[in-house]
């Protein structure tokens, strides 16, 4: 599986309002981060008035049409953080889903090709309980790994 996990979008969509570029930063693709807040910057720069600038640094509030193309800029970039969280995330799915079902059929037919010699239990040979999602050294006694909190697939789990 890869490195992929799971992200909030309305995380991704505030951070990226918050600091353009933070948002995509946040999803780990950090060529698209560079792209949007050097995007804002250079709306700023092009077609942001001076006297706009200067009046927001003295605390005067330019019209708004001075700052409509950076601010449209910014909702862009919110939105394409949004929306690229919720591709990650369909990913991540699609490919637990694949390794679940690529696991369970190398579970039904056991080692070297034998069914009856297929392990329903995730415990190993001594006895430590191993997550089937992470992989991870588990508690046996909980229903769930610690790690990833996916549900543990015992006798006891539900």
């Amino acid at each position: 599986m890869s490195d992929r996990s799971l992200r909030r979008p309305w995380l991704a969509a505030l951070l990226a309002l918050v600091v353009s570029g933070l948002g995509h930063a946040y999803l780990r693709r950090w060529a698209r981060a560079l792209g949007w807040y050097l995007a804002v910057t250079a709306a700023v720069f092009l077609f942001v008035p001076d006297g706009a600038v200067t009046a927001a640094f003295s605390g005067n509030l330019p019209p708004v049409r001075d700052l409509a193309p950076p601010a449209a800029v910014v909702g862009a970039s919110v939105i394409d953080a949004y929306v690229v969280a919720r591709r990650n995330n369909r990913e991540y799915e699609r490919e637990r889903d694949a390794a679940r079902a690529a696991d369970a059929s190398a579970a039904s037919v056991g080692v070297d090709g034998d069914p009856d010699a297929a392990s329903t239990d995730a415990a190993d040979a001594d006895g430590t309980v191993r997550c089937p999602e992470c992989g991870k050294e588990t508690d046996p006694t909980v229903d769930f790994c610690q790690w990833c909190a996916e549900p543990l697939g015992g006798e006891d789990a539900s």
